[in-house]
């Protein structure tokens, strides 16, 4: 188990859409705020990324370049940072539809892969609420040859379906968010002392998080999880506090709590199942436990009743930050 797929699980809601466009002349295209998140990848061409209510700088985008939007910030996306914007016109489902474009390309059309994915912000892990509204990757010859070739097998999918296309691009989708998110975590500059970002740099505090996530159910000791990383008890408590942004324990119980979510939410599996799987050998005391983080009790949250909110960990505000502008944070392939 790792820290980032299980947050990717734990997010993911509903089925993810793409789309491949060819645009030409003057053209500009406005995305409004979405629940979700959402890329843009420039195949051939340029195009500009343009802020919200004109707050900041464009920033411009050139062939294989990806423009990440976590947190489905409010955008414009042109040939030109001048041009007009219209309205991005999408489906009932949230997908955009693909107009028929012309085969190939003409060498001063702009080509454009577009994603979009469904996420749940209700129990957000703070390695989505850290990332900047706008996450830019430019390319670079030789980089990361994974994202790259999972960029290419979309475009192709897309441009040329084949049997078994519909279940191919989900999950292509679903990789190309991973390497996304994996690129931004591991190439992000500068540096950061504190954060997840720097909690996935520290082997000590890595270990301890992918053996919480590994073994939830297990009855764990601060140092227990100290040991995992070759710390002593109060030496891991204060580093894992200061990166992660709660201590240990208070982590492994709100990610208890978050599997307890998912799974009450995946299908009719018992409560005290579901209870036994995430530690608790009591479905009263797991009932009583989850009513604390989630505002309502077990069986109402999975009949989809709406309630107060829950908890998010230390540090996220449970909400994605809100930004009137797109900071281009560049995270360098190189």
């Amino acid at each position: 188990m790792d820290v980032l797929s299980d947050a990717v699980a734990a997010m993911r809601a509903g089925r993810p859409h793409s789309s491949r466009t060819v645009n030409s002349g003057a053209w500009g295209l406005r995305f409004p705020p979405r629940s979700g998140a959402g890329f843009h990848v420039v195949v051939q061409g340029t195009a500009w990324l343009v802020p919200p209510g004109g707050d900041g700088e464009p920033v411009e985008l050139h062939p294989g370049d990806v423009a990440l939007l976590p947190h489905g910030t409010g955008h414009g996306l042109a040939g030109h940072p001048g041009t007009p914007l219209v309205d991005a016109v999408q489906a009932p489902d949230g997908s955009w539809p693909t107009p028929p474009d012309r085969e190939p390309a003409r060498a001063d059309d702009t080509l454009l892969l577009c994603g979009a994915y469904q996420v749940s912000r209700a129990r957000a892990h703070p390695l989505f609420t850290e990332l900047p509204p706008f996450v830019h990757i430019p390319a670079r010859p030789g980089a990361h040859p994974r994202l790259r070739a999972a960029v290419d097998l979309l475009g192709t999918e897309l441009a040329d379906p084949q049997p078994g296309s519909d279940a191919l691009v989900p999950a292509l989708l679903d990789t190309l968010l991973v390497l996304l998110l994996r690129t931004w975590w591991l190439t992000e500059r500068p540096e950061r002392s504190t954060g997840w970002s720097a909690a996935l740099r520290d082997p000590a505090v890595t270990a301890a998080l992918r053996a919480i996530h590994a073994e939830p159910a297990r009855p764990w000791t601060v140092e227990e999880l100290g040991a995992e990383g070759g710390l002593s008890r109060a030496a891991f408590a204060r580093r894992f506090t200061m990166l992660v942004g709660r201590p240990p324990l208070a982590y492994l119980t709100w990610w208890r709590m978050t599997t307890a979510g998912r799974l009450l939410r995946a299908d009719d599996t018992p409560i005290r199942t579901v209870a036994r799987r995430i530690g608790y050998a009591s479905e009263f005391a797991f009932a009583k436990a989850f009513k604390r983080e989630y505002g309502m009790a077990p069986g109402r949250y999975r009949k989809g009743e709406p309630g107060p909110g829950p908890a998010g960990p230390a540090g996220s505000g449970g909400e994605p930050p809100r930004a009137t502008a797109l900071p281009a944070v560049a995270s360098p392939l190189s």
